[in-house]
């Protein structure tokens, strides 16, 4: 009972499969850069949730080959993904590995740090000390959901506390921005030299936005200060590549959409059954796994918003 709670809490439940059902027994993620912008490469994820099939490879990570090493951004979602993206990264380049950035503390995107060993692996102070209260309840629980994906993974917090503000690395210069909203500490990578900004997940593109730890108000907000940027290209945590502003948009629509139903059902007085059950907005519809993302945030949020409408507070 407390393994399926926690499942849920995280965004990632519903996916039990069935016995012996896994397509890829050699259990390799089957990693293939593309190349978004000079220098600069994106592993896609795909548009799922965790599963025995996929062993968690539902995250989008990067990396940007500098004159200094290669700077990587998020490492993955087991040890066993971020070996195979050191592979990837070592068939594109020579150069070693300088950085890694941990954009947030969810296990998609910090498990793969124990391939990065000897390291600097940065984050945000917030998203470090979440690593550390949460990691080991994160690793019960994808284990259960990917088995073998992730044996020998251990979560490993980021060494190194991330200053916000512009750093040079070999010819690239690379602002990193601290925001929250999705989670406690959310981490943006602007690279001003490429105008590639990897937008970690305050975006999701074609893929329903999770929000086990999300404060709604502040991820709007942040996505308002992601708008901002003269970016070219930007990547989301979870979708394609885009060009434009369009991952910003339809998130934050979402996001107003959950935000007003949530309120309105409270201010009704209607039960979590009754929130349940209602429909999704034909714009949302085909976004993949939008009902049961949005199920997932009813249980994460909805008792705030009752709370608000009794006089309290709500996220």
């Amino acid at each position: 009972m407390i393994a399926r709670w926690m499942a849920a809490v995280l965004g990632l439940a519903g996916l039990l499969p069935a016995s012996g059902a896994r397509a890829a027994d050699a259990l390799d993620y089957g990693l293939k850069p593309e190349r978004i912008a000079a220098d600069t490469y994106m592993l896609r994820g795909r548009e799922e949730d965790y599963s025995f099939r996929n062993g968690g490879n539902i995250v989008n990570t990067g990396f940007i080959v500098t004159r200094d090493g290669v700077v990587v951004i998020d490492t993955g979602p087991s040890k066993r993904y971020g070996e195979q993206m050191r592979r990837t990264i070592a068939g594109v380049t020579d150069r070693p590995v300088a950085k890694v950035f941990n954009t947030h503390h969810h296990p998609d995107h910090f498990f793969g740090n124990q391939a990065y060993g000897g390291l600097p692996i940065a984050a945000l102070p917030a998203t470090i000390a979440a690593m550390k209260a949460e990691g080991g309840g994160f690793a019960d629980n994808v284990y259960r959901l990917s088995g073998d994906w992730l044996k020998g993974t251990e979560p490993e917090p980021a060494n190194q506390e991330t200053v916000p503000g512009r750093v040079t690395v070999g010819g690239h210069d690379l602002e990193l921005i601290a925001l929250k909203g999705h989670t406690v500490a959310d981490l943006a990578v602007f690279d001003r030299t490429t105008g590639v900004l990897f937008a970690g997940d305050l975006v999701f593109y074609q893929r329903a936005a999770t929000t086990p730890h999300a404060s709604l108000k502040d991820w709007l907000a942040a996505l308002d200060a992601l708008q901002k940027l003269p970016f070219s290209k930007m990547v989301p945590g979870h979708g394609p590549v885009i060009d434009d502003a369009r991952g910003i948009e339809q998130t934050r629509r979402y996001l107003r959409w959950l935000g007003d139903t949530l309120a309105k059902s409270a201010e009704q007085g209607l039960d979590m059954a009754e929130v349940l059950a209602l429909p999704i907005p034909a714009e949302f519809a085909d976004i993949p796994l939008v009902r049961g993302e949005f199920e997932r945030s009813v249980s994460h949020l909805f008792r705030g918003y009752e709370a608000q409408a009794l006089g309290g507070s709500a996220r």
